[in-house]
């Protein structure tokens, strides 16, 4: 592996490949980076960082910091002890701290503020969470982006759907919808409703793929009649869709190569897992599985045929409603739990009750300023790391490509602390050769993981018997809200990445509700509020409020409630009243 190739660390779906070059970062030219970069890493290094360790506001040293850390540690009872450990970066080493904080005795964390519902779903009908990779998607003939928004959240993707066929199921009208074939507008939170009678007019119009069902889900009359619960007309009038909507999509897609690809906004409900096991029943009464060009795309499971060689068994507490205010010590790594934890007025105010608040991370941010010790981490230039992805099949080298003296990387201060409390901890080589086990050589130069499918469930699913499992039931949700109340979106931003990078500040509306472009208004749910400034969307449904994911204290107004399933954070089920100032 050349020394100049390493990989983009962030948390994304297309986990581009790099070279350094003349001290400049460019795009890897082979595979799916295609010869080019997000603005976030065509910008990267302009983004200010954290230089020096602080305590109390005081600047101190890093051997000073880490004598702090250990102090801190050594005086607290282990279970007063949490590691509260986020993905700012995406790499497999970032696991390093789990393997010291779990063999100290600490308590770690449990659950997702992302895709655990939707995972937890898909889980339960396919017996896995296998990925249909982006060089599959290449190959069908229909996309389905269902609440993916590529130009946003995954734009290496965009090459690769040119000339086919597009349908867009999202109740925004992004940019891929402006573009898009069909694009159906739908009430947020009526995904389940348009995926059951989808698969229950592909059975009236005779259109199931019968060969498939008879293999490998015979249990498919039993969710027919699950989906015969389902009022017609009733059902599209609430969520915005229509008779001619339904058959556009299966005109578009029966006897196709499609690809459904979804984006985590579709479950993060409390019924998520059962809206992403709906929509796979969708692509399994086309017998989309097992089979070229065809599949549904998630977020798969980054890990998959890799086992880890840290021991992170321990006992873990919530991360989508985490009580800081338990523990006397909270250290929080590559995360903004103040910014992106759900809500923040409550997350604030056990942060303010904790004794001492460790912040490991690279950027200044709300948890950094109510943090007693900061500890400023390395870039991924300046340390080795390696990679996988939840939206294809590579594994990545990471290559260190600078010298600096800035920060320590998550492996060093893990040595540090595993030498001070005498926990066993193998050489940073021997886990990265660890990793890089699991990887295969490819015609193009490129490693992937050894033992993954290109294409999934080819010889049937995971389940006992290699058949699908069906929903039996499902909760019925209120798609109507309540006259003087708005469905609140908080869709990702192009140009940031939660709370990195270049944040946005405004709410977005449709000018139906007359509001000036500019004008301060009052949002507010039963969590909270917040002032922001008006802009018009006349993109927006009438019944939507967008304010995008990491727009400063967005998360006021978001219940810390789980999903069902998967123990989730569910951002998209919250209700808001709009007023003046």
């Amino acid at each position: 592996m050349q020394s100049n190739i390493t990989a983009c660390p962030l948390d994304c779906y297309d986990a581009c490949g790099i070279i350094y070059d003349e001290n400049m970062i460019k795009p890897f030219k082979n595979g799916h980076t295609n010869g080019f970069l997000c603005p976030h890493l065509n910008h990267y290094e302009k983004f200010k960082r954290i230089t020096q360790p602080r305590y109390k506001g005081k600047k101190i040293t890093l051997q000073e910091a880490l004598l702090r850390l250990k102090e801190l540690l050594a005086f607290e009872s282990k279970n007063n002890i949490l590691h509260y450990r986020g993905n700012g970066n995406f790499a497999l080493m970032q696991e390093v701290t789990d393997h010291f904080f779990a063999n100290f005795g600490a308590i770690l964390t449990d659950g997702t503020l992302c895709d655990g519902a939707g995972e937890a779903g898909i889980i339960e009908g396919r017996g896995s969470n296998k990925n249909m990779p982006l060089s599959e998607i290449e190959k069908s003939d229909v996309v389905i982006f269902w609440g993916r928004n590529p130009h946003t959240t995954s734009s290496h993707i965009l090459p690769l759907v040119k000339n086919k066929k597009i349908i867009v199921i999202d109740p925004l009208k992004t940019k891929i919808a402006e573009i898009a074939d069909l694009h159906v507008q739908i009430r947020p939170h009526s995904d389940i409703y348009l995926a059951l009678l989808l698969s229950r007019f592909i059975h009236i119009n005779d259109s199931l793929n019968e060969e498939f069902i008879e293999k490998y889900a015979s249990e498919f009359d039993e969710y027919y009649e699950l989906t015969q619960g389902v009022r017609i007309k009733t059902t599209l009038e609430n969520i915005g869709a229509t008779i001619g909507d339904i058959g556009d999509i299966l005109e578009y897609t029966i006897d196709k190569k499609v690809a459904i690809v979804c984006g985590v906004g579709i479950q993060k409900y409390r019924d998520g897992a059962d809206i992403m096991r709906s929509i796979d029943a969708f692509a399994v009464s086309l017998g989309l599985f097992g089979k070229e060009g065809c599949g549904v795309a998630y977020l798969g499971n980054s890990k998959e045929a890799i086992e880890s060689p840290f021991q992170t068994k321990a006992k873990r507490v919530s991360k989508v409603n985490t009580n800081f205010n338990e523990f006397e010590t909270v250290f929080i790594q590559g995360a903004n739990p103040v910014a992106q934890m759900p809500d923040s007025l409550r997350v604030k105010s056990t942060l303010e009750k904790t004794p001492n608040v460790v912040y490991f991370g690279l950027y200044e941010n709300e948890t950094s300023q109510m943090a007693d010790l900061i500890i400023p981490a390395k870039t991924f230039l300046e340390k080795d790391d390696i990679r996988t992805s939840y939206s294809h099949n590579d594994l990545m080298v990471m290559n260190k490509q600078v010298e600096s003296d800035i920060g320590i990387s998550e492996y060093d201060l893990t040595a540090y602390l595993c030498e001070e409390f005498n926990i066993e901890l193998k050489s940073e080589q021997e886990y990265l050769q660890h990793f890089k086990n699991y990887g295969v050589k490819k015609s193009n130069g490129c490693f992937e993981v050894e033992q993954r499918k290109v294409i999934p469930y080819k010889e049937g699913f995971d389940t006992s018997d290699r058949e699908f499992v069906f929903l039996e039931e499902f909760e019925t949700q209120q798609c109507e809200t309540k006259k003087d109340e708005l469905n609140l979106i908080t869709s990702k931003n192009h140009k940031s990445l939660n709370s990195q990078f270049n944040r946005d500040k405004y709410v977005y509306l449709h000018s139906c509700h007359g509001y000036n472009n500019g004008q301060e208004i009052k949002i507010t749910s039963e969590n909270g509020s917040i002032v922001l400034e008006v802009k018009h969307d006349d993109r927006l449904r009438n019944d939507t409020v967008l304010i995008y994911s990491g727009t400063p204290n967005v998360n006021n107004l978001t219940s810390s409630k789980h999903s069902y399933e998967g123990k989730s954070a569910v951002f998209q089920e919250n209700k808001v009243k709009i007023s003046k100032k």
